[in-house]
């Protein structure tokens, strides 16, 4: 009789201190997440100083809740996987030496994780890959196609040149006064508003599955200075609503064109931008009646998390990634570059 195997995760590359327990690959039976929204929000963004001293706070309590919730002790855990990059590299090397004192001091295996697989694989935890498989990868760091042909093979076949959407989102965020972060809120007034400003896309070349954002959030912003320069006054509803048109168009598009020229079965959507409503209704809307399955996870796996950490995780530790106790934080790890590493890695 099989035996249930238990991963704990450790994620801590930006601003939530997370600790998570995946039994067996793919079920989720603990997720703790301890948020520093609060005391980033009067900064208008992450701190890296404020969030590593955080984290130094919360990483024993958020483990110990972890397997308070999953009903476990720490010497039932089979491995131990954490998130080495990218990230913020303070920010990071709490996670990652949590991690390693943990795995040497109950004798477990140490699994290191890219932060960018663990959001693709959030999706796993809701339903099982059927390879190929394309990521579209958004959020306040990364928009990314990711083409998937195997379990932790990544290719990355587009990338944003410049600002990564929720980047975008977060800087219009901060025009309109909109609290930190930002992108919430700019979903929820886009609702509200009517797409009538007619925004730059940035397509780039015809057959580049690159995306731009720097362009587009300039124009809004400078709409903006401009008005307020003539005495003329915008509807932020209306901002929003143009703002977002313009950036939901080019993923959604660009996505549903990757995909069909690939010929993948399935399209997940991976990252914090995934929770955007706007973005959710448009990529339904593209690939309805269509052959390729759309996922998108559920929105307490959209953000950052350790879950995901824990599903990208087993899957490493099923195919005998090992890390060394000389894994260190690696703020510009490539996602390509960890899915070509070898197993004594």
């Amino acid at each position: 009789m099989k035996q249930d195997q238990y991963v704990l995760a450790i994620e801590t590359s930006c601003d939530e201190t997370a600790v998570a327990i995946v039994k067996n690959e793919r079920e989720l039976v603990a997720n703790v997440v301890a948020s520093q929204i609060e005391s980033h929000k009067r900064f208008g963004g992450v701190v890296p100083e404020i969030a590593s001293r955080h984290h130094i706070e919360q990483i024993t309590l958020t483990l110990e809740a972890a397997l308070g919730e999953a009903e476990l002790e720490a010497d039932e855990i089979d491995a131990i996987a954490v998130t080495e990059g990218p990230g913020l590299v303070g920010a990071l090397l709490v996670g990652v030496n949590a991690a390693k004192a943990l795995a040497f001091a109950k004798g477990k295996p140490l699994v290191g994780v890219h932060h960018i697989a663990g959001h693709i694989y959030a999706n796993r935890l809701e339903k099982e890959f059927t390879f190929p498989v394309l990521s579209l990868v958004v959020s306040g760091g990364h928009t990314e196609l990711i083409l998937m042909n195997e379990h932790g093979s990544f290719e990355v076949i587009g990338e944003t040149r410049d600002d990564a959407a929720g980047e975008a989102y977060d800087k219009v965020a901060r025009t309109l006064k909109l609290p930190y972060p930002g992108g919430p809120h700019i979903d929820k007034l886009a609702a509200e508003g009517e797409d009538v400003l007619n925004f730059p896309r940035a397509w780039l070349e015809a057959d580049s599955y690159d995306f731009s954002f720097s362009g587009l959030k300039s124009a809004v912003i400078n709409k903006l200075h401009n008005a307020k320069q003539k005495g003329v006054t915008l509807k932020p509803e209306d901002v929003a609503a143009s703002f977002q048109a313009s950036v939901v168009d080019v993923l959604s598009t660009k996505a549903y064109r990757a995909a069909i020229d690939y010929g993948v079965k399935q399209i997940i959507v991976a990252g914090g931008v995934a929770a955007n409503q706007g973005l959710r209704n448009a990529l339904h809307e593209k690939f309805e009646g269509t052959d390729t399955e759309l996922l998108i996870p559920p929105l307490h796996l959209c953000t950052d998390n350790a879950a995901m950490i824990a599903a990208a995780g087993a899957v490493a530790f099923k195919q005998g990634h090992r890390a060394g106790y000389d894994l260190n934080a690696n703020p510009a790890l490539s996602l390509e570059r960890y899915g070509q590493r070898n197993d004594d890695d």
